[in-house]
């Protein structure tokens, strides 16, 4: 976070939040934003805005004046945009499966929302194509040459030279951060978490970080969710969406004021945001987990199999050496399930041969459904066939809320401390 943050936007999380929030645990940061005022967070906003359209119009200045523009044109760009008016940001590499010309779509629609004299918007875009990729640059020269019509150049720029510089000022500076990749092709969508931190909304495609993180109180949803491949009847009802979300939600909310001039519902957007996705979307809280489940546990594991000269480290390769000789003698024998009194209840035979069933665990599993995850219930052992030598009986009782033909019983190796299936890998199922 304090790589995107912006110096008024520290002060703001340290007033709320102390100096060392990102140090430690984050549970009460949403509470503490919470308590922030919706005076402070408007004035923090409006500042973000003017302090965003003065570098703007810097920049682009010396981007025409390096490319020998007229002196005119380099002077009319240090005054262009407004610093009260809702400024939307797109910024990224420009690649035909991220749709950077979504907005493009109907280029009338959009000039008639840039040029609302009401409700005025304006677009600041960047990016770069890779040198080989000609349908990322052929991208880019239609933004220019919308960009380059006499009625849309107050309203919109493309800032040149993208880097990480010019990305820290897009994302402490833009009301609202636009992504519109192609499902399922955003890896992540960071660039979207980077605005969090200093009150910037997203409106994004429910994919990446945003199929995870979005709920309609902290900012906005394009698409369904589902996979549509690159049909452009599909890709034109997304364009069609993206304009009705900006005409009839977002840009009403950040123009609609109270008494005081403070648009009150966009301020609670961006508060709940803030408050909600901050913590969670930021590689402090990544870095963090990744040590206290991960990295941490690993060296714990390490010390244990280290102990004693390596006692538990040579146990654990008797065992994965036991695995190799007799996993391929194992067989799963009859399964039989009845439902009882809400209860699916199942009964499944294995054949371990000499195989110690302690350096095995049998499973109940079952893929997941309707959006839930996969179950996996272990299954216990009850008792040993006296006929048949290395027979043995597992049994496991769950809930009747999935049919039982959709669960089978699964055969994985077992051994304390060891990692399954990173340190090994076998796995039998029942057919």
């Amino acid at each position: 976070m304090p790589t995107w943050d912006s110096a008024p936007a520290d002060d703001l999380w340290t007033d709320s939040c102390g100096k060392q929030r990102w140090m430690g645990t984050t549970e009460t940061l949403e509470s503490d934003i919470h308590h922030v005022s919706d005076t402070k967070l408007w004035q923090f906003r409006t500042d973000a805005s003017k302090s965003f359209v003065e570098y703007a119009r810097e920049r682009l200045s010396g981007q025409l004046a390096a490319a020998g523009s007229s002196a005119k044109s380099v002077e009319a760009a240090k005054h262009l945009f407004d610093p009260n008016a809702l400024t939307l940001g797109f910024a990224r590499r420009f690649a035909t499966y991220k749709r950077p010309n979504l907005l493009l779509h109907d280029p009338q629609r959009l000039l008639r929302l840039l040029t609302n004299r009401e409700h005025p918007v304006q677009l600041i875009i960047a990016g770069k194509a890779h040198p080989e990729d000609k349908a990322g640059q052929a991208l880019i020269h239609e933004w220019i040459k919308f960009i380059r019509q006499p009625e849309t150049q107050p309203h919109i720029a493309f800032l040149s030279d993208y880097d990480m510089m010019l990305t820290e000022h897009l994302v402490q500076g833009v009301d609202v951060w636009i992504n519109t990749p192609r499902r399922p092709w955003e890896a992540c969508g960071t660039s979207g978490m980077k605005v969090l931190v200093n009150g910037g909304i997203n409106l994004s495609e429910l994919d990446g970080w945003w199929a995870e993180a979005y709920t309609p109180e902290v900012g906005w949803a394009l698409g369904d969710g589902q996979e549509h491949g690159d049909d452009p009847a599909w890709d034109a009802t997304e364009a069609e969406a993206l304009y009705g979300l900006l005409e009839r939600e977002v840009i009403p909310e950040f123009y609609a004021r109270d008494k005081d001039g403070i648009p009150s519902a966009w301020v609670k957007r961006m508060r709940e945001s803030m408050a909600r996705l901050t913590p969670t979307f930021s590689a402090d809280r990544a870095v963090r987990e990744y040590t206290e489940q991960h990295y941490l546990p690993a060296a714990a594991a390490y010390r244990a199999r280290a102990k004693n000269k390596g006692a538990a480290g040579e146990q654990v390769i008797d065992w994965q050496h036991e695995l190799e000789q007799k996993w391929g003698r194992v067989r799963f024998g009859a399964m039989k399930a009845e439902t009882k009194d809400g209860q699916h209840v199942f009964e499944v035979q294995l054949c371990l041969g000499d195989l110690d069933p302690n350096a095995v665990r049998v499973e109940l599993f079952t893929d997941g459904a309707n959006g839930d995850r996969a179950i996996s219930h272990e299954m216990k052992l009850t008792s040993q066939s006296v006929d048949t030598v290395g027979v043995h009986v597992y049994d496991a009782n769950v809930p009747a809320t999935r049919p039982a033909a959709d669960y089978t019983a699964r055969l994985i190796p077992h051994c304390e401390g060891v990692a399954i299936p990173l340190e090994v890998a076998n796995i039998l199922w029942q057919r």
